[in-house]
């Protein structure tokens, strides 16, 4: 190991041998795919982060970057406060085996100094106590938190399964959920239903679950539609938001879910449960191939055929599992990470507790998506599950 004298000293052998380059060529060099990477701590990120980068703390460089940044071919850009550790973070790099590795002279004191576009800073104290075991994931990080207080997921139905996502959902950081029911809750429900609760038997469902999701996170902002869907509302109830959450009990408005999100390009995550088991997919319109629900049910089947948790009767931890798992994709479609289950219908049986997944193509013949798809309005969709009885 080599003896330094002093720091200076020790600072110019490094460097010797770490290129640096100025604040305005690394914006330069981000554009052309290289990573900025902010190694400083979370809370020096409050004030601000130059845009794009990438934040992950210099303590926890080593520990995390191959999550972060699995080719080490790739050019890293790293950039501290004034310069100096990012000097200490490139060197680390460039022995882990990261091939192009550069510190950014004068760090975000240059950066700012310059002029150069800067991004919101770190959350606030209250943010980052709340979701601090969230934050620290490599995918999420603070870029990924501000998404999910950006974005806004419409819950048709706050039952069975409409409650556990929404529970999650708002625990998650997600900034707006809109939920949509026309019942109330019922003793009946509270099995299930675990959004609710015995004092709040005959309160409207939206109304009740509102309590419960304030209470949780009051950064959430919870709109409530205690309507019916029907042909003439569905549109309107849909649009505007990122991700649909499909609890629906009763296949006509599925049906119109499945029209609703063709025509918005709104990415529905669907899920269904009956006695012991239940299904989870994925129908992403804005994703090439990406099968829709039609594709799976191209007609409804008669009420005899598909009764509802009413009639079948169903296992409470039931839907809460599968409400669960359409949370998680949610979750993976605001963020962008992962393998959404686009093209996969996931089966879940409670009594063997086992999984299957079961491939999905889109089909080229649907009626709700294929090259000759004709959709003739809302009321059409609804006469036509009308008439399936």
């Amino acid at each position: 190991m080599t003896a330094y004298p002093d720091r200076q000293s020790w600072l110019t052998d490094l460097r010797s041998r770490i290129p640096e380059v100025a604040p305005a060529e690394a914006l330069a060099r981000q554009a052309q795919g290289a990573l900025l990477l902010d190694v400083r701590e979370d809370g020096e990120r409050a004030a601000g982060t130059p845009a794009g980068a990438l934040g992950l703390s210099r303590g926890f460089l080593e520990l995390r970057i191959g999550q972060v940044e699995p080719d080490r071919r790739r050019p890293i850009l790293a950039l501290c406060g004034s310069g100096q550790r990012s000097l200490l973070a490139a060197e680390a790099l460039q022995r882990m085996g990261y091939a192009e590795v550069a510190s950014v002279a004068g760090g975000f004191e240059r950066w700012k100094a310059e002029g150069l576009p800067i991004a919101q800073g770190a959350p606030d104290a209250d943010a980052a106590e709340r979701y601090a075991r969230q934050l620290r994931l490599p995918q999420v990080g603070e870029a990924g938190q501000a998404r999910l207080a950006a974005a806004k997921v419409v819950l048709l139905g706050a039952g069975g399964l409409g409650a556990p996502a929404a529970l999650y959902l708002a625990a998650a950081g997600v900034g707006r959920l809109t939920l949509v029911d026309d019942d109330r809750v019922e003793r009946s429900n509270l099995h299930r239903q675990v959004i609710h609760a015995d004092a709040r038997v005959g309160m409207p469902k939206t109304e009740s679950a509102r309590l419960t999701l304030a209470a949780l996170n009051p950064r959430v902002r919870v709109e409530t539609r205690s309507e019916r869907l029907h042909a003439g509302n569905v549109e309107a109830l849909l649009a505007g938001h990122d991700v649909l959450i499909d609890g629906a009990d009763n296949f006509p408005a599925r049906y119109l879910l499945a029209a609703a999100s063709l025509r918005l390009q709104l990415p529905m995550v669907y899920g269904a449960v009956e006695r012991f088991a239940g299904q989870v997919s994925v129908f992403d319109p804005r994703r090439a191939g990406s099968p829709c629900y039609r594709c799976l049910f191209p007609e409804p089947p008669a009420a005899a055929d598909a009764p509802n948790c009413s009639e079948a009767g169903v296992l409470g931890v039931l839907p809460g599992i599968v409400g669960l798992l359409q949370a998680t994709e949610a979750l993976k479609l605001i963020l962008g990470i992962g393998e959404p289950l686009v093209g996969r219908l996931l089966a879940f049986d409670a009594l063997a507790m086992r999984f299957r997944e079961t491939r999905l193509p889109r089909d080229p013949a649907c009626p709700g998506c294929g090259a000759d798809a004709v959709f003739r309005g809302y009321e059409d969709v609804a006469r036509f599950c009308a008439a399936a009885g």
